[in-house]
């Protein structure tokens, strides 16, 4: 059967690697996808970049089940037209999007049903805002309303970065995503990804995980789509795991079915957990993370396309995920000028060398006359399996370091906070 995987960013790579893999499988198509895509085994790219294309190449190739990856398309209600057609896809609708689509409408909604959240207040009046800046003082969050592709959330430490990320974004930095802003309460605590597939009604939890937002070794620099991510997350033990399950992800669920919205979809919480061990919602996402989903898909060990039929036949009380019990850590590697405007066409090179273990995924690349060439901001992720974080943070920094393109820029301390935690 085919798979059609939407997307062009190392989520969809790691995704449809992993899709490829099944012995159900005879071939991966990849819409628009990148350079990796493009010459891996299994795999094809198929240009695509509207609804209308999905559905022709979804009609055209007979595809058994389309997964959707980013967030654009769930927001322009591509699982909508699919199901109108009577085509099967794993994705939410455009209202259940809303969780994502909308910071305010997430907000209110946790309020609704008593999910746990930091405090926060909506403004689309710019007096207003600083008002509350100057009331609330910092450090102090601002955020987008919108979709703004993971740079909609700036974490002032000072009440002057605060005033200057609102005149940003309600000045129009973001587009549309800023045409309000959420002035949220700044929470302590260490931040993990708390993934799931949902059916609806039933919910199975994916492996946890922790991504690096900033830039910069340390948690310095302004913040990013994400520099790199490991998996199992320390933070999150057994008991904080369940915890999760009943005060945030099942309330939402079923918070959503009881407003006429029933969930379908991968479904990420974004939680704070303080130093006494209370769970906080930061963030919905309406799809998996990235670079959240490589350490993920490396980790998984079931036949992904077995778990996917059953998220959309509405039967995941009947499956279970096998993992491995190793860790996973993915290191990004970034386009010279990321996370601003970033440089594209570099020539890359070391990408042909295999590790054991080991896996390249790409997300900002194309190819251009033979070559691999960077196309976007974070280029790729390499990604490594090892009995603890400390190895699979060497073998994927070893192979990183073979890997090269002008301007290129990488953290050198992913998994640190697992390194320092008593369980990592």
């Amino acid at each position: 059967m085919k798979i059609l995987v939407i997307g062009s960013g190392g989520r969809e790579h790691a995704l449809a690697w992993r899709i490829a893999q099944s012995p159900r499988v005879s071939r991966v198509l990849v819409s628009p996808g990148n350079g990796g895509t493009a010459a891996q085994d299994g795999m094809i790219n198929v240009p695509g970049h509207t609804v209308a294309d999905w559905l022709r190449i979804a009609r055209d190739e007979n595809v058994h089940l389309t997964v959707v990856g980013p967030e654009a398309p769930l927001a322009e209600g591509v699982v909508d037209a699919f199901r109108a057609a009577g085509l099967r896809i794993f994705g939410p609708t455009r209202a259940a999007a809303q969780l994502e689509g909308s910071k305010d409408f997430a907000k209110q909604f946790m309020l609704r049903h008593g999910i746990p959240t930091a405090r926060s207040a909506t403004f689309d009046n710019a007096a207003a805002a600083h008002a509350c800046i100057e009331r609330e003082g910092a450090p102090v969050v601002i955020k987008a309303d919108g979709l703004a592709a993971g740079k909609g959330v700036v974490v002032a430490t000072t009440t002057a970065e605060a005033h200057q990320a609102v005149d940003d974004m309600l000045g129009g930095s973001l587009g549309g995503a800023g045409h309000r802003v959420l002035i949220e309460q700044f929470l302590s605590g260490e931040e993990a990804s708390f993934i799931v597939m949902v059916d609806g009604q039933h919910v199975l939890a994916l492996a946890s995980s922790q991504d690096h937002k900033r830039l910069l070794d340390g948690d310095q620099g302004p913040n990013t789509g994400g520099m790199g991510a490991y998996s199992p997350a320390p933070v999150v033990t057994p008991a904080m795991h369940g915890r999760i399950m009943r005060e945030i992800i099942l309330p939402t669920v079923a918070g959503m079915a009881a407003e006429g919205v029933s969930y379908t979809g991968f479904l990420y919480a974004g939680v704070m957990i303080d130093p006494d061990g209370h769970p906080q919602t930061l963030e919905f996402n309406c799809r998996m993370g990235d670079p959240e989903t490589q350490p993920i898909m490396m980790r998984l060990k079931s036949d992904f396309t077995v778990l996917l039929d059953h998220a959309v036949a509405g039967t995941l009380d009947q499956v279970e995920a096998e993992w491995d019990r190793r860790c996973a850590v993915g290191v990004v590697m970034a386009a010279h000028g990321y996370p601003g405007t970033p440089r594209r066409g570099d020539a890359i090179s070391g990408l042909d060398e295999k590790a054991a273990d080991v896996e390249v995924f790409h997300a900002g690349t194309a190819l251009a006359d033979g070559r691999v060439v960077t196309a976007g901001g974070r280029v790729l992720c390499v990604t490594a399996l090892a009995d603890n974080v400390r190895q699979a943070r060497q073998r994927a920094y070893e192979r990183a370091e073979r890997i090269h393109f002008e301007g290129r820029q990488m953290r050198s301390d992913i998994g640190w906070r697992a390194l320092a935690h008593p369980r990592g």
